[in-house]
């Protein structure tokens, strides 16, 4: 992959942290359910909600990626920085375009 600087907005960090500490809390609530042996249906929309969260949390950072550090290195006049996130680009659409 390739190096570059931070590319997260201060912004988009603070609601990616918001995010994962309610999917934290979510995740915390399902372990609960389990352990005190709730119905399997209430553990699946649990389970359910936890993957939305979660899919909510990877849009997010794919919405920055693109925006911010994509963007970067496509208008640096560095071909070889373009070329290497070109690369990494087609490597993160296979990986996580699903």
């Amino acid at each position: 992959m390739l190096q570059t600087q931070r590319c997260l907005t201060d912004t988009c960090q603070k609601s990616l942290l918001t995010r994962i500490k309610k999917i934290t809390g979510q995740s915390q609530g399902l372990e609960r359910m389990i352990e005190e042996g709730r119905y399997c249906v209430d553990i699946l929309m649990q389970i359910s909600s936890v993957h939305e969260a979660l899919r909510g949390l990877s849009k997010e950072t794919m919405r920055n990626y693109l925006e911010q550090c994509v963007t970067d290195a496509f208008r640096s006049d560095d071909k070889e920085t373009q070329n290497a996130m070109y690369r990494e680009l087609m490597d993160v659409i296979y990986k996580y375009a699903k």
